[in-house]
């Protein structure tokens, strides 16, 4: 069921098979990325990825998508509305 559309017409979605690969569709950016933590702008808000051994595989930001590999314990959102604002460091947006 696809029926809402982000601010952008794309569908956010996000699929995790048994914690090791992660499909995300609805991406807008890639802010950064380690082993440890892997940190999305997308069009439902911020998207923070933590876990271990984590790697981008793929990532096509014309359409949008991203693949993870690796161990992901948790995955946390943050408010679209709270993150909107255009030049702002990563850090600020963060920690608002």
């Amino acid at each position: 069921m696809e029926e809402a559309l982000s601010g952008k017409g794309r569908v956010h979605k996000l699929m995790l098979t048994n914690r090791r690969t992660c499909t995300i569709n609805g991406v807008s950016d890639v802010l950064s990325f380690d082993i440890h933590e892997i940190v999305l702008e997308t069009d439902m808000g911020m998207l923070v990825l933590r876990g271990s051994d984590l790697h981008v595989n793929r990532l096509s930001l014309e359409k949008g998508e991203v693949d993870i590999d690796g161990r992901v314990d948790s995955l946390t959102y943050s408010d679209a509305a709270a993150h909107s604002t255009k030049g702002e460091s990563l850090l600020t947006k963060l920690f608002r």
